[in-house]
């Protein structure tokens, strides 16, 4: 609901967009767009070709404890640990998110579950919020919470 209907920050704005570039237009995922920045990887994701992310929302970032939130923000090398493990290195399709095992750009591995309109992402239980959104580069499911790596 809080997506603009037009504009810079809609979906049909956000297809015009590289990825991180079309996340800085919509107001849903500020506090991720802040994460993105404290770790210097909108270049990064901006130039990355054909890539899927799991774009947690505001809302997702709100779940974490606020000393947790901060700690991470404040530690490069977590941060970008954990935002680039929401990041895979191809399209995935809804048809692909019903069962799929996919390595993260983080190394990682994320697993997905689910039918229809109703999808899982990881261990934590991830819900995608809204799917398939398209950007210049990059397939967008919006997730209700952060993805956190398993300890390595």
């Amino acid at each position: 609901a809080s997506i603009p209907k037009d504009g810079p920050g809609s979906f049909q704005g956000m297809a015009m967009d590289p990825v991180a570039t079309a996340a800085s237009n919509n107001p849903a995922l500020s506090t991720l767009v802040t994460a993105v920045k404290q770790a210097g990887l909108v270049d990064t994701l901006n130039g990355l070709k054909d890539v899927t992310v799991f774009a947690p929302t505001n809302d997702a970032f709100a779940k974490l404890p606020k000393a947790d939130l901060d700690k991470v923000l404040a530690d490069k090398a977590l941060l970008t640990k954990i935002l680039t493990y929401h990041v895979v290195p191809k399209k995935i399709t809804t048809a692909d998110l019903a069962s799929g095992s996919f390595d993260t750009v983080q190394k990682g591995k994320l697993t997905t579950t689910g039918s229809g309109q109703e999808f899982t992402i990881g261990s934590g239980g991830a819900k995608v919020v809204c799917g398939n959104v398209k950007t210049a580069n990059a397939t967008v499911y919006i997730i209700d919470t952060v993805l956190m790596p398993p300890a390595a």
